[in-house]
């Protein structure tokens, strides 16, 4: 079955959706706001939503830019999945936390807390953090070079998943007439010694009822291909070309399988920005009324940070010039960059296409229209599933889920019920067995 999650982003995924008039401009910072679009997710049966974050702006670190958008308003992640996760029972809830700038046994003690107090339904974004503005707040000039950020982030994810092992299932006694809380045999040290970290443990929050919250990753450079194949669960991307997807997709299989995981074990998930109309006239129309309304000075400013070249000094409507693979988002910048020479765009051009959803892959129509594009895609072998932006929310989050659903749902494409309690179970994932019971187990 075709996998989905929900993009959660406060207005909606177009750059210029909070000057939708339909639009609450402020939905950004408003919990209930938040609640309601997740309900309806959960309603649609979703697998999970997906909260990117950022310990900076993202895009341009410049207020003369931000005051055109909303990102400079954005709520800390786990505290609001948190909330997220009283009012929800089925859907998974994913969120981001950076391997660069934070400390394995913070970020796993979080998640595994979040993930028992919702039952299992929890996964971790992992990011090496790609806004270079990000560095600055947290007493550093400049990020560390990319390939060093992603051998840190490899043992991160290491040391993370060692502390989600200290407890066994079974550890937790409870035996009140005894007076035996735990079996202290089943609580393991991890005593993790390497190259970035020194982690004793272990971790006082119990083995989660899925095992360990599922690891998603975004990362398309060759250094993040290199990891996702060893670590990731979900994997989000960024594409825009049936052709390139589907060699895209066998590629990361292959590295899963190289890397002695099933190629099952990773779920590859590319973003697509969709808008919903009652004929493709509608729905383009709708489309075409946000694309008015982003600014040339935003667009340019965005296109810059994602290149790693600043723009505007360069003619709008000339070529978009050659520029080096950054420090920061290597993946998108190469998507981009190579939707600019296959389609000889001008700077225009491509910032238009690229501001409108950040890069991703955008698609409007009827339920049907959307339906056959992400069939085709799915079915082609080009993805596992989809990460959903609506364009705005929560009107196009609606409309998916009333009328995309279950045309989805007709071609036996998307479930009809909620597999599982847990998120595992509901992406078809397995649930990891603890290292430290296995290796006792095969020691007897």
């Amino acid at each position: 079955m075709m996998k989905l999650g929900f993009f959660l982003y406060g207005t909606g995924h177009h750059i210029a959706s909070w000057r939708d008039p339909g639009v609450m401009p402020n939905a950004n910072q408003s919990l209930k706001h938040y609640i309601a679009i997740t309900q309806t997710a959960e309603r649609g049966l979703f697998d999970f939503v997906f909260n990117a974050d950022s310990n900076s702006t993202f895009g341009p670190d410049d207020p003369d830019i931000w005051k055109r958008t909303t990102v400079s308003m954005r709520l800390e992640p786990l505290t609001l999945l948190g909330a997220l996760a009283a009012v929800t029972s089925h859907i998974g809830l994913i969120s981001t936390a950076t391997t660069t700038y934070l400390d394995p046994f913070h970020v796993a003690r979080m998640f595994a807390t979040l993930d028992q107090l919702s039952d299992g339904r929890v996964g971790w974004n992992v990011v090496t953090s790609s806004a270079a503005s990000e560095a600055l707040n947290f007493s550093h000039q400049a990020h560390a070079p990319h390939d060093q950020r992603y051998e840190r982030a490899a043992e991160f994810i290491e040391v993370a998943q060692g502390l989600w092992d200290s407890w066994e299932d079974d550890a937790h006694a409870l035996d009140q007439k005894g007076g035996l809380f735990f079996h202290p045999e089943k609580l393991h040290m991890l005593h993790h010694k390497g190259k970035h970290f020194s982690v004793r443990g272990p971790l006082m929050v119990p083995r989660s009822p899925q095992g360990q919250p599922v690891i998603v990753q975004a990362g398309q450079s060759e250094a993040g291909l290199e990891l996702a194949a060893r670590t990731a669960e979900v994997l989000f991307t960024v594409s825009q070309n049936l052709e390139a997807s589907k060699k895209f997709y066998a590629d990361l299989k292959t590295r899963t399988a190289k890397c002695g995981r099933s190629p099952d074990s990773i779920k590859v998930m590319p973003g697509v920005l969709t808008v919903v109309g009652r004929s493709r006239d509608e729905a383009r129309e709708k489309f075409e009324q946000l694309q008015e309304l982003i600014h040339p000075e935003l667009g340019v400013a965005m296109l810059s940070d994602i290149v790693g070249l600043d723009l505007s000094k360069y003619p709008l409507d000339g070529p978009v010039p050659e520029v080096p693979l950054t420090n920061t988002q290597q993946g998108r910048q190469k998507v981009v960059m190579d939707m600019a020479r296959a389609e000889n765009m001008t700077i225009r051009q491509l910032y238009v296409r690229v501001a409108t959803a950040r890069g991703h892959r955008v698609v409007f129509g009827t339920a049907s229209d959307i339906a056959d594009a992400l069939e085709e895609w799915y079915r082609g072998g080009a993805a596992d599933g989809f990460n959903i932006m609506p364009q705005t929310l929560p009107a196009e989050l609606d409309l998916f889920a009333e009328q995309v659903i279950p045309e989805l749902q007709r071609r036996g494409l998307f479930r009809k019920r909620y597999e599982g309690a847990t998120l595992r179970e509901n992406l078809g994932l397995p649930r990891p067995a603890n290292r430290f019971a296995a290796t006792s187990a095969a020691a007897e």
